[in-house]
């Protein structure tokens, strides 16, 4: 947002906000304009100093030099647009009468204490100095209609409706009088030319919003550093259609393509999903694209003196816009009515909520990696799925979800019927609440055959049995009918971390990993068909990117247990043929004997002898909150990192910075077999992998996958979840199959001829 409007080799500085306060004076403008609502009448000019009881820091074009090379027209320098001001050409006329207000004239100090308007627009300035003032308005309008008829009234309009709609009204008197080519770069160039720099701005609204909550956190769009601007200004250029390499660039976060000949707005908008200011104004636009619903981080979208008669109910998943501006469009009286009544959150909460959901959605499809025939057997698959659970299902969170979708009864009936469908032999499940584990999933997935063990995260080792009944923690579900359990682990890696003696000496395990509670949970099965036996663990990671390396000590803490547990697993004796009879219950995952049917296994194979840990078949998977080009997937994938690898930076943890990581499995993950997916998990401000099923290659081997999402489906749906999508992850399923130990073949050698010449 700081590189709006950057002019290569320019001395002027462009707040990263329009503020209409600076719109090049007209002449002869009296100095009051009737101000609407909450707006000042005594609106200051940028060439003045403040008043005595002014803040410093309240100016908006404060940037130093070193950094007031801040202005960009369409991409052009600064010299270019020297020769395009047009400073002798005639000002505009304007033929709106201004009348002063009632109320006594602030003081420019006092006003300058005292603004808090939301959308940081104000009134145009009084006293212009850049010379770039309102020009051919002629070839636009005429005197009393605009160019796509509507007509023109600058008279004031009637003080109905809330403040919301009085400083839309206010929003719409401005537009219309914004008559120049490019009229936001024209004004920013002016403005910064008669405007001191001061020592800080205080009056940044998008820096003072608090930072909302996302599972995984980072933005979507990683910008280029280089990239020098980031707002494009298109306005008053007689446009009538906007060609496709505009959508490329998805960097931007302001464009302006008000005041043009627009009757279409192509649907590959929906690409630009940075844009916070989006203005199509006074242009001859009817329909809007559903795509415009993709925009999640607009807080402003202008839509002023179009000709729309009704809106697309995707403008519901804009959550966080502040400002719809409808004025001057034949719209609908239901629609129009909630805005001028209420506001523009209203509306939008009202077409979210109304809105029919996306459109049919195509299975995902499963990918065969190798169709070589396998026993039935030496075959097992295994799933893994974060459910979101429930307390993190916010609609602060998750805005652009209707809240039919996001709530709970919903939603984990959709989770149990989407398990139900994978049929996985292991289910691995994070973000299970231990509430829902024991009331809702143990019994509700016992009726397809499945068992479980659950452990919640560290924080409910403090807390009440009531107040545990909330935290999120780990599941492992098995087919009861095929595996019989050996042994389960909890990994608790904060505990494991502040009790090792290398680390009690580095403040950095106290100050970032010991105040994590992330846990991981292993767990040993034995086939009871086949005798083999397998390792299954997941975990969820920390989620702030910030934490690379508390991720990645996590990790290795992970591995480092693990590789001590297969170590000890090895030598776990034979199971007994009459532990591996099959006990079912009628009656869900009832305790009751009475109900018991046993099923006994004809001619059990006995139990499979290791020689060592890595020998044992093993699964890792879970939400590990990390890409594939990070040291966890390196980690975990190459078996080893460097003590000083960058996601560690300058932390101290013991003999992991000092000598580094390592762990002995041969680890691959099983979705590399076709590059990865695109996404994993799918949220308005973040689409990436960060969800794993990896697997021992010298054991197993990958047979299958559960697919993508159709791209067609996602081109509509700004995130998860929604009515098809239960959590803001993707499941993950793999199916594996066992690779037997080979035989050792007994071969004779042959002498040939000389056989028997002795």
């Amino acid at each position: 947002m700081a590189d709006a409007y950057r002019f290569h080799g320019g001395t002027g500085s462009y707040y990263q906000q329009f503020n209409p306060r600076h719109i090049p004076g007209r002449p002869g403008s009296p100095a009051s304009s009737g101000r609407i609502g909450a707006f000042n009448t005594d609106t200051p000019s940028p060439s003045r100093s403040p008043g005595p009881q002014s803040p410093a820091q309240y100016s908006m074009y404060n940037h130093t030099n070193a950094h007031s090379s801040q202005a960009m027209l369409n991409g052009a320098g600064h010299q270019r647009y020297n020769l395009q001001m047009g400073l002798n050409k005639p000002s505009f006329n304007s033929h709106q009468t201004h009348q002063p207000h009632t109320g006594q004239q602030q003081h420019h100090g006092e006003h300058a204490a005292h603004s808090t308007h939301p959308t940081n627009y104000v009134s145009h300035q009084h006293n212009q100095s850049g010379g770039g003032g309102l020009n051919n308005a002629a070839n636009h309008f005429t005197p009393s209609h605009m160019q796509n008829g509507t007509p023109v009234n600058y008279n004031n309009p009637p003080k109905q409706g809330g403040d919301h709609w009085h400083k839309q009204m206010e929003l719409h008197r401005m537009e219309r009088e914004m008559t120049t080519t490019h009229p936001h770069a024209r004004n920013a160039s002016s403005a910064s030319k008669s405007v001191l720099p001061s020592a800080g701005n205080a009056f940044n609204k998008e820096g003072e919003r608090e930072e909302r909550y996302r599972p995984g956190g980072w933005p979507t769009e990683q910008v280029d550093e280089e990239q020098t601007w980031s707002e494009l200004d298109l306005g008053g250029s007689n446009l009538r259609i906007l060609a496709a390499p505009l959508f490329k660039y998805t960097f931007l976060t302001r464009l302006h393509v008000n005041n043009n000949k627009l009757q279409h707005i192509p649907e590959t908008i929906g690409k630009l999903r940075n844009l916070v200011h989006l203005d199509f104004s006074l242009n001859e636009i009817s329909v809007l694209p559903p795509q415009l619903g993709m925009l999640t981080n607009l807080r402003e979208l202008l839509l002023f003196d179009n000709l729309l008669e009704d809106l697309p109910c995707e403008l519901g998943n804009l959550y966080q816009l502040e400002m719809l501006g409808i004025e001057g469009n034949p719209l609908n009286e239901e629609l129009k009515s909630i805005i001028v009544e209420e506001d523009t959150a209203t509306l939008i909460t009202h077409l979210r909520e109304n809105a029919p959901g996306p459109p049919d959605i195509v299975d995902r499809p499963w990918v065969v990696i190798d169709d070589t025939p396998v026993a039935e057997k030496d075959k097992f698959s295994v799933v893994t799925f974060n459910i979101l659970c429930d307390k993190s299902a916010t609609q602060a969170a998750f805005g652009y979800t209707p809240s039919n979708a996001l709530n709970w009864d919903t939603r984990k009936k959709m989770i149990l019927a989407e398990l139900a469908e994978r049929d996985g032999d292991v289910v691995c499940l994070q973000e299970i609440d231990q509430e829902n584990f024991h009331n809702y999933f143990r019994e509700a997935l016992a009726h397809y055959g499945y068992k479980g063990i659950f452990f919640p995260r560290g924080r409910s080792k403090t807390m009440s049995e009531f107040q545990q009944r909330t935290v999120d923690g780990c599941a492992i579900f098995y087919k009861n009918s095929r595996y019989v359990v050996l042994d389960k682990q909890l990994i608790d890696f904060k505990n494991i971390a502040i009790n090792r003696p290398d680390m009690k000496a580095d403040h950095d395990v106290f100050n970032r990993v010991m105040i994590r509670d992330n846990i991981g949970v292993a767990i040993f099965l034995e086939d009871r068909k086949t005798g083999t036996r397998l390792i299954v663990a997941t975990t969820h990671l920390f989620w702030d990117e910030a934490f690379r390396d508390v991720k990645l000590v996590q990790v290795a803490i992970l591995m480092e247990e693990i590789t001590h547990l297969a170590q000890r697993w090895a030598n776990v004796p034979a199971v007994p043929e009459k532990d591996k009879a099959v006990f079912r219950f009628t009656n869900g995952d009832s305790l009751d004997d009475e109900d018991d049917k046993e099923v006994v296994i004809e001619n059990p194979i006995p139990s499979m002898e290791y020689a060592k840990g890595t020998d044992i078949p093993f699964v890792l998977c879970g939400d590990f909150n990390s890409k594939p080009d990070s040291g966890v997937y390196q980690l975990i994938t190459q078996g080893e990192i460097p003590g000083i690898h960058q996601d560690l930076g300058q932390y101290k943890y013991g003999k992991f910075t000092r000598d580094g990581m390592n762990h002995p499995f041969a680890l691959k993950s099983a979705y590399s077999h076709i590059g990865e997916l695109p996404f994993t998990n799918y949220t308005s401000n973040f689409r990436g992998v960060i969800d794993y099923i990896t697997y021992s290659i010298n054991s197993l081997g990958v047979i299958g996958l559960l697919g993508e999402v159709d791209p067609e489906y996602l081109e509509r749906v700004p995130g998860f979840p929604n009515q098809h999508f239960p959590s803001d992850h993707l499941a993950l399923q793999s199916e594996f199959v066992v690779k037997r130990p080979k035989e050792k073949k007994i071969t004779q050698v042959d002498f040939g001829p000389q056989k028997g010449r002795h």
